[in-house]
């Protein structure tokens, strides 16, 4: 295989994953809801699934394409470095600009890359979760029935 074939497959493969996490997105957006949602549109708790497989199934292929997508971007990269710090310095004539401006976009390519691994999330007390009951599709909590003097 030459170069120009293993560019045009590794190219091909990339937009494929985009494609299927733009997909799996979708799916775990809009059809395989979380729990609230579910509940708001079918009226009681449901576990949806697709394949078999639930939303948190369908996130971990989600990941793993994302994983996938990150090397054969990096290969893309390794690739054609030989053509990036021509454009470069085309583009930026001054070499310590280049240099400063290379440093400042790995750096914050790192940080965004890396800052999920140095937060820690907040943590709360679930208790045990609101209550809801359904008129007409509407799902209202038990808090806002009290409160509008509703009765169940």
């Amino acid at each position: 295989m030459n170069k120009a074939q293993l560019n045009f497959a590794i190219n091909a493969l990339m937009f494929l994953c985009m494609a299927a996490m733009a997909g799996l997105g979708f799916l775990m957006k809009y059809v395989l809801l979380p729990g609230r949602e579910s509940t708001m549109k079918y009226g009681r708790r449901v576990d949806l699934s697709f394949l078999g497989l639930d939303r948190h199934d369908w996130g971990a292929i989600h990941l793993y394409l994302g994983f996938l997508l990150l090397a054969l971007l990096a290969l893309h990269i390794v690739l054609h470095w030989n053509m990036i710090p021509g454009l470069f310095a085309r583009l930026i004539g001054n070499s310590r600009q280049r240099w400063q401006i290379g440093f400042v976009y790995v750096l914050i390519a790192a940080a965004l890359l890396l800052f999920p691994f140095f937060i820690s999330p907040e943590v709360k007390d679930a208790g045990q979760g609101k209550r809801y009951s359904f008129d007409n599709g509407l799902a209202i909590s038990a808090e806002v029935r009290e409160a509008a003097g509703l009765s169940r």
